[in-house]
């Protein structure tokens, strides 16, 4: 049993332009420790009074619709990372491949401690109810994460009769308000969410053959 407890602290700094190599990327810091009683602290201000504080960053994802700096078509992706990981999930829960990188990709840029702003965590941005939901007890592993976040998306793409562009909808903004709607939600975030998922997706498909 996972005896940690994390406490998620408001991210409110501005998002620094920084380029690498011929990329640009949009980034935050986001600090991490644990205090005296054991609970995990997340925070975008540097603590000045705590040891041990690990520093990580997040990058611009695909869930940001005022990230426009980033040309979803050019970005470099990444075949290698979690490789084995995610084969294994793929195989058990019958999802593609290419499908669990484009939503790592797009979520957390592989990045297997990230934290979003909302409180999403890990390679697959798992939110705390999720995570609840599908009983995972370290949300920062990422044979943990993978596996929760594939077996997640089996059971929208099952609800959704295999239809992408639902799935990775109902990821972003929860099944509910996909069946609102009956499709995808008419939310500037969600939309722009699936049109750089399925970029991503297809990309990766086209560099498997």
């Amino acid at each position: 049993m996972n005896n940690r407890r994390y406490r998620s602290w408001r991210v409110a700094g501005m998002l620094v332009l920084a380029s690498i190599g011929s990329m640009q990327w949009l980034h935050a810091d986001i600090y991490r420790f644990t205090d005296a009683d054991g609970i995990v602290h997340y925070t975008n201000v540097r603590p000045s009074s705590q040891q041990d504080v690990k520093t990580f960053s997040f990058h611009c994802y695909a869930s940001d619709p005022e990230c426009q700096q980033l040309d979803w078509e050019q970005i470099p992706l990444n075949r290698q990372a979690f490789s084995q990981e995610i084969q294994a999930a793929a195989q058990v829960f019958s999802v593609d491949e290419s499908l669990i990188r484009a939503i790592i990709h797009a979520e957390s840029a592989y990045q297997p401690e990230a934290l979003s702003p909302r409180g999403a965590q890990g390679l697959m941005q798992l939110t705390p109810a999720t995570q609840q939901a599908l009983h995972i007890e370290d949300v920062f592993d990422p044979v943990s994460n993978i596996e929760g976040g594939t077996r997640y998306l089996a059971r929208l793409m099952k609800e959704f009769n295999q239809d992408i562009a639902l799935t990775v909808a109902a990821y972003n903004a929860g099944p509910g308000a996909v069946r609102k709607y009956g499709g995808v939600p008419p939310y500037k975030e969600t939309r722009e969410y699936v049109r750089r998922v399925r970029i991503l997706y297809r990309r990766y498909r086209s560099a498997e053959t």
